[in-house]
């Protein structure tokens, strides 16, 4: 294993890791509550070989829930412990030896918002180590129909998932997967409080247990144990599992999926959709698992071979750890390799040429594989940490030469860091040591190694010539960056898998590609299908020949495939047999919409289409006033009014929201804390914050540029969110009532353009920056951006978990001490179409589709399809708080949600935003008066909105 020297200086922490070998290896870190310095405190403790279970009903006491106590719950004899999602419970544990201990749950899932519990583990007052506050607990997630449906078409329809709770004991262990063994905990002797702080979903708690984990025996001592038992190789026995008839994942992600690139793939059709695999790139992150049933004739040893295709990640395996009835069978099937290759290929479990032989007794067995970093985990370690130490020092020599550096100055940075050569040095020898390392596990040099060495050359060369440091200050960052980016790329582990094999250890296993002659005929067939087969089509297709015209409605959607699945699925197994109403879901580009429309070829409904459309459709009546609909003002007490607002028109409401977001302030806990300043409340601790940012060569982020809902369309530049902020918090607003002109030549909109363009002006604020990774390398340690940016975060920059936070804006003070936070909103809407035949089958769909139950599953699902990243940011009251946020997260997001107000939508209104931005550059650039500038452009704002206003035979005042 990988082998680091260690060096100590007074602002690096060692940081001991033990490997899977329990072998410790030492690397530096900049981060004192890591696992790694957990171990190094306590390596000289012993793990004493005892257990203790701890009856989850005899609690000394819970705050801030109401712990209840359970008798014979769920099939589980005696009491059980239900704890919240929110508050904590405390055990006290009589230790009769210090030492470094495993803990263990037997827990039961009650039903939450689908999401995996967390908790944290608190020992006697103190939280252990990092790892300690994001314990996962998994959920298991079935088919919820045992056969593939298919649609009307014939072809196979993605099973959904359901939750099949059932009690679980789970070892606590790394969720992230950068430590293969579980968790060790120091427990002094005598009594010692163990806490579960609820961060998500609640659970029922059996037991606590506090043990020493059984080493796993190795292939010869299970041999020998074979022998000993008497145990004989099974006969004639050739069984196939296929891989889409998994009984039992994970997560909801897991489900069986379709491969169309070979003819021998199980099951195949030349041009219908088969569900006909598992796994893929939504099986790749570590702790997942899929769990498959084998029915044997007989007790005895059996081979295993695996039909599979990692073809995703290339440079690196995928590993797996095997399980059979819940336990590893021996040491060597813990990290499963599955390199990669673009074909599918036939792995036979085994060392060279002599196959493993596994136990199965005869009947019912259960096999797992779990996604495992194995050998790829103490180097991920040792790079995550070489990125937390480089973006350190990179922020350090920022601080003196700031993000421009002068290329005629010497700023004797050898000097004024005496230990930067030094951590060059040894960074470089580091990450060349990791390439070296995964080139020898792996076998092969690949782009995967040579992002490493470009970094560890170019920090030797800065060790050779420090004097090129300033000017190469950039492509330090990018490497920095693309290190970072190595790291989210590595620990993904995809596999897919077509069906597993269980047989006698002399039978033939078959074979994994197609003939030529197969491939031929594959591809002839699908050449040929693509002519008459409707490919963009989604689900069941109604023929309105079969009935009523009534009940017959086409939804347009603007969004990707996956989405549009989800959808229909949702519409073909709820909203159809509740309704009687057929949908015809379509897939398509929404810029055509208009044009459709005139063409009276457009949809009855169209949906997900930006805040700017419904008005301006509604001035061509082109959309239906819903409030028209007698029960309009029970369906608007879903939303929030400030979402509502983007919608309002001459009295009426023309679109139901779907999607709602809004700014929240994001912020670096760790840099804020090394800086000693505290979280902004106000505009006033902005002002403050701002000089000793820049003085560390730091900066602050503040939205300015927005993108347009369709590239190319300038006109829809929506009016600036910092701008809206700032003006909502001071009673000002951006039309008048009546909506025939601007609102921003008033005084109050005046003084708040000053005061938004002298952040620019006077303190220099950058215009243009990529505010997610500069958050990530600790350049910009604050900033505020749409909420949604939190999932990106989550994702995308797992070196900084648990460094960062969001909480609602900066706002302005009033004077009985109270905080205005009021913040603009952006979103999505759906609306009828006027020349819809079938309005009321219409309005049917949209008070269904915005129904909190059909969010929340809308939500879930396409969170469980596309992982965190792709939380639902429902614009419905009740289905935010059934998402899966962590309950800190989301009561931050509804304290904001308070105070957002909806920005309006006016005939000419898409001026303001283009104009509003021209003035600030006028002023930004040119050095214009900020006044003049914005009463200049106010006047071509309420030119355009007056002769809209004419166009479309509106009163102008």
């Amino acid at each position: 294993m990988l082998s680091i020297m260690s060096f100590e200086t007074d602002k690096n922490k060692r940081e001991i890791v033990a490997d899977t070998n329990n072998d410790f290896t030492e690397t530096i870190t900049i981060r004192e509550d890591l696992y790694g310095n957990y171990l190094s405190t306590y390596q000289d403790r012993n793990q004493p070989d005892v257990e203790m279970i701890v009856e989850a009903e005899d609690y000394e006491r819970a705050e801030g829930m109401e712990a209840e106590v359970l008798n014979n719950f769920e099939g589980n004899e005696g009491k059980s412990l239900k704890t919240n999602e929110t508050g904590s419970v405390h055990w006290e544990v009589e230790v009769e030896e210090e030492g470094m201990y495993n803990l263990a749950v037997k827990y039961f899932p009650m039903e939450g918002k689908s999401s995996s519990i967390e908790r944290e583990l608190w020992i006697n007052g103190e939280l252990p180590f990092q790892g300690a506050a994001t314990l996962t607990f998994p959920r298991i997630w079935v088919n919820e129909k045992e056969e593939i449906e298919r649609d009307n078409r014939g072809n196979d329809l993605r099973p959904r998932q359901i939750e099949q709770p059932i009690w679980q004991e789970v070892t606590l262990k790394d969720s992230e997967g950068y430590y293969v063994e579980p968790y060790l905990f120091y427990l002094k002797k005598g009594v010692n409080t163990i806490s579960f702080v609820s961060s998500r979903e609640p659970m029922v708690i059996d037991y606590l247990k506090i043990f020493k984990a059984d080493s796993v025996r190795t292939y010869e001592e299970a041999k020998a144990d074979y022998q000993k038992d008497g145990l004989q190789e099974v006969k004639d026995v050739a069984l196939k599992i296929q891989g889409e008839e998994a009984i039992l994942k994970s997560a909801p992600t897991l489900y069986a999926i379709n491969d169309r690139s070979s003819p021998a793939t199980e099951p195949y059709h030349v041009s219908k959709i088969r569900m006909n695999s598992i796994g893929g790139y939504n099986w790749r992150w570590p702790g997942q698992w899929i769990t498959w049933e084998v029915d044997v004739p007989e007790s005895g040893l059996y081979k295993i071979g695996i039909k599979n295709k990692q073809n995703l990640v290339r440079g690196v395996f995928s590993t797996r750890k095997l399980l059979i009835n819940g336990e590893v069978p021996f040491k060597e099937v813990e990290k499963l390799e599955f390199t990669y290759h673009n074909d599918w290929t036939m792995k036979e479990l085994g060392e060279g040429e002599e196959p493993y032989l596994f136990y199965l007794g005869k009947g019912r067995n259960e096999m797992t594989l779990e996604v495992t970093l194995g050998d790829i985990a103490p180097l991920l370690r040792t790079v995550e940490a070489s990125v937390l130490e480089l973006n350190n020092i990179y922020r350090r020599i920022l601080m003196i030469t700031g993000a421009v550096p002068d290329p005629y100055r010497d700023y004797q940075l050898e000097e004024q860091i005496p230990e930067m050569t030094e951590i060059f040095k040894r960074q470089s020898e580091t990450l060349n040591q990791v390439a070296d390392e995964l080139e020898q596990v792996t076998g092969e040099t690949s782009d995967q190694t040579a992002i490493l060495q470009t970094m560890a050359y170019q920090l030797q060369d800065f060790v050779d010539r420090p004097e090129t440091i300033k000017r190469r200050l950039d492509s330090f960052k990018v490497n920095v960056g693309s290190l970072g980016t190595w790291i989210l790329t590595v620990r993904e582990q995809p596999l897919e898998i077509d069906y597993l094999t269980i047989s006698s250890k002399d039978s033939k296993l078959p074979k994994a590609d197609a003939s030529f002659f197969q491939e031929l005929v594959h591809g002839g067939g699908a050449f040929f299908s693509s002519f008459v087969e409707d490919y963009n089509t989604i689900g069941n297709v109604a023929d309105p020949e079969d009935m009523e015209e009534e009940k017959n409605i086409t939804l347009w959607i603007g969004t990707g495939r996956d989405q549009a699945q989800v959808l229909k699925s949702m519409i073909d197994d709820t909203f159809t047999p509740q309704t009687g109403i057929n949908v015809n879901l379509k897939l398509v580009q929404m810029d055509v919409l208009l044009p459709a429309t005139l063409a009276r070829q457009g949809p009855d409904v169209a949906m997900q289409i930006g805040n700017e459309i419904p008005v301006n459709y509604a001035m061509r009546n082109a959309v239906v006033d819903l409030t028209q609909f007698q029960d309009y003002e029970e369906i608007e007490t879903r939303f929030r009014e400030s979402a509502v607002v983007p919608y309002r028109y001459n009295e009426g409401v023309y679109a139901l929201p779907e999607q709602q977001t809004f700014s929240m302030l994001f912020y670096r806990k760790d840099i804020l804390e090394e800086l000693d300043v505290e979280v902004p409340q106000t505009w006033d601790d902005i002002a403050e914050l701002i000089p000793v940012l820049q003085k560390n060569h730091m900066d602050i982020a503040f939205p300015l540029l927005q993108d347009p809902q369709f590239p190319g369309q300038v006109q829809n530049l929506i009016p600036n969110q910092t701008f809206t902020m700032m003006l909502y918090q001071q009673d000002g607003k951006l039309y008048e009532e009546d909506a025939t002109k601007s609102a921003l030549d008033s005084e109050v909109s005046m003084d708040v353009f000053k005061d938004w363009t002298s952040l620019y002006t006077n303190y220099k604020i950058p215009l243009k920056f990529d505010f997610p990774n500069r958050f990530r390398t600790g350049e910009m340690p604050i900033g505020i951006d749409d909420y949604t940016l939190y999932n990106h975060l989550s994702v995308s920059a797992p070196e900084i978990r648990g460094l960062w936070e969001f909480v609602p804006v900066p706002g302005t003070m009033q004077e009985d001490g109270t905080i205005r936070r009021e913040v603009g909103s952006s979103g999505t809407a759906a609306v009828i179409m006027e020349q819809s035949e079938n309005k009321e089958a219409a309005w049917e769909f949209l008070k269904w589709w915005t129904s909190k139950d059909a969010q929340v599953r809308f939500g879930r699902e396409m969170e469980g399809l596309m992982g965190a990243a792709a939380r639902y940011p429902t614009a419905n009251i009740e289905a935010l708080k059934e998402l899966p946020w962590p309950m800190k997260d989301y009561e931050q997001l509804e304290e904001q949600w308070q105070s957002v107000r909806g920005v309006p939508e006016v005939p000419g209104g898409y001026f303001t935003g283009r104009h509003l931005d021209n003035a600030f550059r006028e002023v930004v650039n040119n050095g214009t008066n900020a006044r003049e500038a914005l009463h200049d452009y106010v006047i071509y704002i309420n030119d355009e909105i007056r002769l809209k206003r004419k166009e479309f035979n509106l009163s102008i005042e």
